[in-house]
């Protein structure tokens, strides 16, 4: 046995704080730091993120030597120590959530939480590995998109998210055969499930709800097994949620490391967790604050039902992107006459990427199917929020 070598991706804090904390990313088999593209904005604006490749995946060097799933754990910590080192928050998933295990397990002292994706004590049986690492051995990686392609994904995902679908699959393709084979070998050899309830760290367990290969109870036992743990199911996804519902991932990990408690622990379900980031997000803290505070008991349930389900449940959906969607809203607000709403979102395009001649253009293409005065008003609405922002930035410089 030998300890690997983990390369790594660094992204450093938006806010530039000198004393934010780290964050640890550990990918499944098969993935590489591609899987967390979709997490890393949000978790990266007050934390460092690390995330690294397994052996033969992505850019992580190839090998032929035999290693176990404690020696990639303890290889995760010479990556953190080659950064300056130092204790940090870790999430995994899958195979990266049993390399999660044992870090909390071999280096409790390094771990400030954590968060345990897809994966379990122990995956699978010990003999299903080992015949996966005797095909992949004959046939190669690509033998396993097709089963991949069925354990990775919720139904529907690869036809509303082809681009996301297709792209994971093909760096599956570009595994070194041998590193995914001895990668499988090392989880035949990883049961830690009568030391977990040793652990003693904020822990998240994650599942999926349409995950086969580490269902539901196989996390809920988990998180009865370890002292103080709270397990959350990610609806409409299966194996890797990271790629089918990266803001629902991004905003219980935010919520898990700060110590705020997680969907499931609480009162809200992931629907309004995910709401929340993503109203965030789009909006902005400084509209969601002051919406926040002006909740009263006759509009609480008003303000909870438009985030869990606007936001939480549309918005945050995988099939169209951000960008699309403040498209779409545009052009709904103004059929709809709604110009008290159409300010705030003609802001949230901006911050979803559009330039104001593609909001302007937006709103000229509404004209001829919702009329010309409901666009004439918009672009008064548009006209005016420019305005005010141009006024804004100006004060800021002076």
């Amino acid at each position: 046995m030998t300890r690997p070598i983990l390369r790594c991706v660094v992204e450093p804090v938006r806010s530039g704080a000198a004393d934010a904390q780290l964050i640890v990313l550990g990918p499944s088999l098969g993935t590489t730091t591609a899987l967390w593209d979709g997490v890393v904005p949000a978790l990266a604006e007050h934390h460092r993120v690390l995330r690294f490749d397994l052996p033969g995946h992505g850019f992580g060097p190839a090998t032929t030597e035999p290693f176990t799933v404690a020696e990639l754990a303890a290889s995760v910590v010479t990556a953190v120590d080659s950064i300056g080192g130092g204790s940090f928050h870790y999430a995994g998933v899958s195979l990266g959530g049993a390399i999660g295990l044992r870090l909390a397990l071999d280096f409790p002292d390094r771990l400030r939480s954590l968060a345990v994706i897809c994966s379990a004590s122990k995956i699978g049986s010990s003999q299903g590995w080992l015949e996966r690492a005797a095909q992949v051995r004959a046939s190669g990686t690509s033998a396993q998109v097709r089963g991949s392609s069925e354990r990775w994904f919720a139904p529907g995902f690869l036809e509303r998210d082809p681009s996301a679908g297709s792209t994971a699959l093909e760096k599956l393709m570009h595994v070194d055969d041998e590193s995914y084979a001895l990668c499988c070998e090392a989880l035949a050899g990883f049961d830690v499930t009568d030391a977990v309830g040793d652990i003693r760290l904020p822990t998240l367990c994650v599942s999926g709800e349409f995950d086969l290969a580490t269902p539901t109870a196989l996390l809920e036992e988990l998180a009865e097994a370890i002292p103080g743990a709270s397990q959350v199911t990610i609806s409409n996804a299966a194996h890797l949620p990271a790629y089918e519902r990266p803001d629902v991932v991004a905003s219980l990990l935010l919520a898990h490391v700060s110590g705020k408690g997680t969907p499931g622990a609480g009162e809200h379900t992931d629907a309004f967790t995910a709401g929340m980031a993503v109203r965030r997000a789009v909006l902005g803290d400084a509209h969601v604050d002051a919406a926040t505070a002006a909740i009263t008991p006759e509009t609480a349930d008003f303000q909870e039902f438009i985030t869990r389900y606007a936001w939480g449940e549309i918005w945050a959906r995988p099939g169209l992107d951000r960008r699309t969607r403040s498209f779409l809203t545009i052009a709904s607000l103004v059929t709809g006459g709604h110009e008290h709403e159409l300010a705030m979102h003609v802001r949230a395009a901006l911050t979803n990427g559009l330039t104001r001649a593609e909001i302007s253009e937006a709103i000229m293409h509404t004209a001829i199917y919702a009329g010309l005065p409901a666009a004439n008003a918009a672009l008064a609405v548009a006209r005016d929020t420019f305005a005010l922002i141009d006024a804004a930035a100006d004060a800021a410089g002076s």
